[in-house]
């Protein structure tokens, strides 16, 4: 077997154990309200690569982490992920139909449903990340410092800036910075939380934890920008969801600024300066590296 399906077989494993994770926190469906418990459900149990609390995972086993509070945080960080997804879906954002090769949230339960069930995803991310007191009472400390993490990455100085940002200039020409500043935010905010988190959870140092935020600011900028490329050269088939959907809702990307070969340049740079940093750290995890790079080279 070689080194590339070795690490295909690992990786289709910790997906299904990530899956088992997501599975235990979900809510039960109960009450009148229970439509919106599905809804949930189909969102969150849609497939998709779980990159986020997979890297959260591998860091906090870099560092040798054995606290109980990581699980929570896994399932969190994966609810706080589709929450946008959800939105991003959303007629009045991108209007698109199909996510991971089925029908999006809003398309099968209804748009406002659609608007409910981010909702109720962003909300129960925190009350499953709050169960983490209870499952290691003994690391609250450092899980009230992975929840300020989770709050501030996720929120209007992370991902969400970073989504109104690209919301209010989308049918605009902008410059190279403000397109950086989008990726950072809406991008790379939420996968440094998950490489924080598990890095804070495993007993990193505050040095280490801040090497840590710029190699997930490194690989989530060049996460995007192959995203942009995926979206000119790739088919609705192999990603599962629309292609030139960055064209029809007129936003620039790195390829429409500087052209596939430029954007391609980018993305080794960017995938180079985060393994450098990478090497420097305390801990070794041979999966991630490879899942990092991977995830900036994927063709899917």
């Amino acid at each position: 077997m070689s080194s590339n399906d070795d690490f295909q077989v690992q990786m289709k494993q910790k997906i299904r154990r990530i899956e088992d994770i997501l599975q235990t926190y979900l809510p039960k469906q109960k009450g009148y309200q229970s439509v919106i418990m599905e809804a949930m459900g189909y969102s969150l149990m849609a497939g998709g690569k779980r990159l986020r609390p997979m890297l959260m995972k591998e860091m906090f086993c870099l560092y040798g982490g054995t606290s109980k509070a990581l699980h929570p945080f896994m399932a969190a960080i994966e609810m706080i992920h589709t929450y946008s997804l959800v939105h991003d879906d959303l007629p009045a954002m991108d209007n698109d139909d199909y996510r991971r090769g089925r029908k999006t949230t809003h398309v099968v339960y209804g748009e406002d449903m659609g608007i409910l069930t981010g909702d109720a995803l962003l909300n129960y991310a925190y009350e499953t990340a709050f169960k983490a007191f209870v499952t290691d009472p003994e690391e609250s400390l450092r899980t009230g410092r992975a929840l300020t993490v989770l709050g501030e990455k996720a929120g209007i100085y992370g991902m969400a800036g970073g989504q109104v940002i690209d919301v209010k200039e989308t049918g605009h020409r902008i410059s190279k910075d403000v397109l950086d500043t989008i990726y950072r935010l809406k991008t790379a905010a939420l996968i440094e939380a998950s490489m924080m988190i598990g890095a804070i959870l495993g007993g990193a140092s505050e040095e280490e934890v801040k090497k840590v935020e710029k190699i997930a600011e490194y690989i989530g900028v060049a996460f995007q920008i192959q995203d942009d490329i995926l979206d000119v050269t790739s088919s609705q088939e192999m990603l599962g969801k629309p292609v030139h959907s960055d064209e029809k809702n007129e936003k620039t990307t790195y390829v429409t600024l500087v052209g596939i070969e430029k954007a391609k340049e980018e993305v080794e740079r960017l995938s180079g300066e985060a393994l450098t940093l990478l090497h420097q750290l305390s801990g070794e995890n041979v999966f991630l590296e490879q899942l990092l790079l991977w995830l900036i080279h994927r063709d899917r």
